[in-house]
């Protein structure tokens, strides 16, 4: 069942924090203090929440490998925001850049 998981939050983590919210709301409360930053975090940064979610220790926050995760979750976030930018010019119809 983990793997199923693993496979469905890499591919829909929205979805996935979503359900991790709904399913264990300790785990979102524990790492966060209030509702926003995880509502901001599933429209903007949805893949590095959902690692922030599931690799911080209550008590003891996130060590290094687990912000280096974090981080690295970031980043492919970023990297699907630029992915989508670029392919915003090969739609039929879509003003072409001057």
């Amino acid at each position: 069942m983990g793997c199923l998981f693993a496979l469905f939050a890499g591919v829909f983590p929205r979805l996935a924090l979503f359900i991790v919210w709904i399913a264990r709301p300790a785990l979102v409360n524990a790492a966060f203090d209030t509702w926003l930053l995880p509502l901001l975090g599933i429209l903007f940064l949805p893949f590095a929440t959902l690692m922030y979610v599931i690799l911080y220790i209550p008590g003891v926050g996130l060590t290094g490998w687990g912000w280096f995760w974090v981080v690295f979750a970031g980043l492919l976030d970023l990297a699907h925001w630029g992915a989508s930018a670029t392919q915003r010019r090969q739609i039929p119809g879509y003003p072409a850049a001057r």
